[in-house]
């Protein structure tokens, strides 16, 4: 049995603690209790916050920190993370920050240091807070979620698996493998917040281009129910560098069309107004790709 921490005077918090060290134990671990009396933690920098402050009350804790899924592959052009590497090793590694520099740019922007080396990369997608730096750049960049569960294995674009605030596609009894990137690509992700070391983001925007494709893709977080792509927007930019009106109707484009709240944080008109904004800024800092 563990206990969790907890202010003080609060009531602590207590579960059993399972740490599989294979996979087809954690699977098995799924497989005997699937109801919500069970949570799956990664790096644990959400979840233990909820347990504390009482919005979660797991009976069990199923710990990924002994499966073999702290890895960062690149095979053929493609960037394979497994979802249990800290966020602080994908920051550190230099491939990283020259291929695929929009991806190190939002790991960077996650937390503080001391959080990066904990975080996941699979926790933060099981997660899936609207206001997460990693959902977005990763819509941006076409990555794909591989699963594996007691139904067998399967692949989703990030677009079809993040479905709401604190939603996945996750079924019962399925656990996050790995993230997929299909090849390097000149990207950028920029964000706007009060605090940034301890604050969530009133908007953040990611943009790639593809040289596969010719085309480009923008993503834009901080919206609710969940961060969401942006095909219109990309389709303004074109094949190649955008010119300066194109560039002008994507800006107008995104923060027309956009479905934005303003809260405490932040007026709709000014989130608006900081989506143009960032989208331009983003696409000049990706580096402008020349024209076919």
């Amino acid at each position: 049995m563990i206990c969790s921490g907890g202010a003080v005077g609060a009531t602590v918090a207590s579960f059993d603690l399972v740490t599989p060290s294979t996979v087809e134990e954690a699977i098995a671990s799924l497989r005997v209790d699937r109801g919500a009396s069970s949570a799956v933690i990664a790096g644990g920098t959400d979840l233990l916050l909820d347990i504390d402050d009482g919005r979660s009350s797991p009976t069990r804790v199923i710990s990924l920190r002994r499966l073999p899924w702290r890895t960062l592959d690149w095979v053929n052009g493609a960037l394979t993370i497994g979802s249990t590497l800290p966020l602080r090793t994908l920051e550190d590694d230099p491939e990283v920050r020259t291929r695929l520099p929009g991806l190190w740019q939002a790991v960077h922007a996650v937390g503080s240091v001391a959080l990066r080396h904990r975080a996941t990369i699979g926790g933060n997608l099981g997660r899936s807070a609207p206001a997460s730096d990693l959902v977005p750049i990763l819509l941006a960049l076409d990555a794909e979620v591989d699963l594996v569960g007691v139904g067998g294995s399967r692949r989703l674009s990030v677009d079809r698996f993040v479905r709401a605030s604190r939603r996945t596609a996750l079924e019962p009894g399925e656990l996050i493998r790995s993230v997929r990137i299909p090849e390097s690509r000149p990207s950028s992700y920029l964000w706007q917040r009060v605090r940034p070391a301890n604050d969530i983001s009133q908007v953040a925007v990611a943009v790639s281009f593809s040289p596969a494709g010719r085309a480009w893709t923008v993503a834009v977080g901080g919206v609710p129910p969940r961060p969401v792509l942006l095909p219109d927007v990309a389709t303004l930019l074109g094949r190649g560098a955008p010119s300066e009106t194109s560039l002008r109707a994507a800006r107008d484009r995104a923060a027309r069309t956009i479905a934005l709240v303003g809260d405490r944080r932040a007026s709709e008109e000014y989130r608006r107004s900081l989506t143009g904004t960032l989208l331009e800024r983003a696409v000049r800092s990706a580096g402008m790709p020349g024209a076919p």
